[in-house]
């Protein structure tokens, strides 16, 4: 339990610092050669940072939906620290990038982040498909008993 309240409060402290376009990230990245590899042979998990509205816009195929601005609750979506090497990307590696620097500070040392992003994924045309629907919850039927 406490881990993961570190977790979550290194992963809001991110939040804070991602509007701070100096803060440049160092870390474990791989190319989107190699992303685009991963993600066609089922390697690694790639995970998909970027919000909504950025995903109507099209996702690599094959990636995971995990908007930033839910990481924290979702955290257990990821692969556990130090277990499966896992992938994430964004538009143009900003976020990406700060984000893996987070999670390697929190033990994660299997996250890498994506070189260039989406953005350079679609200024090179490889195939983007659209998101999957959110899922609708299902509508309650009145029984014919109850239903006049």
């Amino acid at each position: 339990m406490h881990y993961a309240r570190f977790v979550l409060s290194a992963l809001c402290a991110f939040v804070l610092l991602a509007a701070a376009p100096q803060a440049r990230a160092q870390g474990p990245s791989v190319s989107l050669e190699a992303a685009r590899a991963a993600l066609e042979t089922s390697s690694h998990l790639v995970f998909d940072i970027r919000e909504a509205d950025e995903h109507a816009t099209g996702v690599a195929p094959g990636a995971r939906l995990l908007p930033l601005s839910q990481l924290g609750k979702r955290l257990a979506e990821l692969p556990a620290p130090n277990k499966q090497p896992f992938l994430i990307i964004c538009n143009t590696q900003n976020r990406s990038a700060r984000v893996v620097e987070q999670l390697r500070a929190s033990g994660y040392t299997n996250a890498s982040y994506v070189k260039g992003g989406m953005s350079l994924w679609a200024e090179r045309g490889w195939t983007m498909v659209k998101p999957p629907a959110a899922k609708a919850s299902p509508k309650r039927r009145d029984s014919p008993a109850t239903a006049r």
